[in-house]
């Protein structure tokens, strides 16, 4: 009998080996909805059979043995002696590059026609080694919804040609999806992301793999003090920052220097840049705000309409501004952003910190509960009905 030390052990080995595998039957015509279906079937022989039988090259066992559950699925249709030829003529899936291999694989995942939920669920399933019950536990959705999910995925890449070069900022934009969806259930996704985008800096050079990456390690780090003892959102100013995972920073700021020192800089080095300014502080009143506005500067810059393009990274400068030129110019910033936003949550929530910087806590406790009444997140309303709370008990 398999002790459950080993069993799991074996179960995270082969989670490692997905991505290889599946590229290989992929990159040699595979379709992928089959190919991941039998390499699902060949994983669940190798947790059998690995325990007392372990293999000499297990990617090329997995292989082999999805090899065959293809073959035989192939036997029950039509073209027999079209399937044989096939099935003698195949070579044994090429040895290449983890790296190499991810990479394909995330570009497959992420194909244009599919829809970035789908992108996300086929990533997590294809690349992660995740299982479906796994996946749906993180996003709070049945397993069946998320079974459906993702063969309506796979159904929709049937027949398509997967060798072509993809988009690695669409790749770049799912592994940040899958890093904001937070932590739940089984499987913690940020951590999974970061686990990806490593991968994925193997398999290029370009450098807003490495931005991301960094910007995942910065923001992680703070992790721990994110929440008090009760589950209560606690603010940047506000964290413990003896709780900050130091050497994780320490890691994402190493990342970070290597992608700047290409001189290229991306949405991602940027946010990343403006992420290690706040981890290096020591303090919340050490942080350097000139530093950080000169970086948001170059992050409105990138886009030619920011305000609709990229309204967190306009908001976030304003608040650069209000910490650099006084709380009254951030204000002023926030005023020019109100047509366009003026409806949302975060302007609102950025007016109240603005206040409360510049000492008129009836306004900012106004603004807190605007923010209230427009944000959906629970926990961020609960949080900004604390901070209108807090700014009226200082008041008095």
């Amino acid at each position: 009998m398999i002790d459950e030390p080993t069993r799991r052990l074996d179960e995270g080995a082969l989670r490692a080996l997905v991505p290889r595998v599946l590229a290989g039957l992929v990159r040699r015509g595979e379709d992928f909805d089959a190919a991941e279906d039998a390499l699902q079937e060949a994983l669940l022989e190798a947790l059998r059979v690995w325990p007392e039988h372990p293999p000499r090259d297990p990617p090329a066992w997995l292989a082999t043995v999805a090899t065959r559950r293809l073959v035989d699925a192939r036997r029950s249709e039509a073209a027999r002696h079209r399937r044989e030829e096939a099935t003698h003529a195949q070579p044994p899936p090429a040895a290449t590059e983890e790296g190499d291999d991810t990479l394909f694989l995330l570009f497959c995942c992420c194909h244009p026609d599919l829809a970035p939920a789908s992108q996300v669920a086929l990533t997590l399933r294809a690349v992660g080694g995740l299982t479906t019950q796994e996946i749906a536990d993180a996003f709070y959705v049945p397993e069946a919804t998320m079974a459906q999910r993702i063969s309506r995925a796979k159904r929709a890449l049937r027949g398509r040609r997967l060798d072509r070069p993809g988009d690695l900022a669409v790749v770049l934009r799912v592994l940040y999806l899958i890093y904001t969806a937070g932590h739940a259930g089984r499987v913690d996704l940020a951590r999974e992301a970061i686990r990806l985008a490593r991968q994925l800096t193997l398999a290029t050079e370009e450098q807003e793999a490495r931005g991301l990456l960094a910007l995942m390690l910065l923001n992680h780090a703070r992790l721990p003090a994110r929440l008090d003892s009760e589950g209560r959102i606690v603010t940047l100013d506000r964290q413990d920052r003896g709780l900050w995972d130091t050497r994780e920073i320490a890691e994402g700021v190493r990342v970070l220097q290597s992608a700047l020192a290409a001189r290229r800089p991306g949405r991602y080095q940027i946010e990343a840049a403006i992420a290690a300014l706040h981890d290096d502080a020591a303090s919340a009143e050490e942080t350097d705000w000139p530093q950080i506005l000169a970086w948001y500067d170059d992050l409105v810059a990138l886009t030619d309409d920011p305000v609709r393009q990229d309204p967190a990274a306009v908001l976030g400068r304003a608040v650069a501004v209000g910490h650099v030129l006084g709380p009254a110019a951030g204000l002023l910033e926030t005023d020019r952003l109100r047509e366009v936003l003026g409806d949302r949550h975060r302007w609102h929530a950025v007016r109240g910190h603005l206040h409360e910087l510049d000492g008129d806590l009836p306004a900012a406790a106004t603004a807190y509960v605007e923010a209230a009444r427009r944000a959906t997140n629970v926990a961020e309303r609960d949080h900004l009905v604390r901070q209108a709370a807090r700014a009226r008990a200082a008041e008095l």
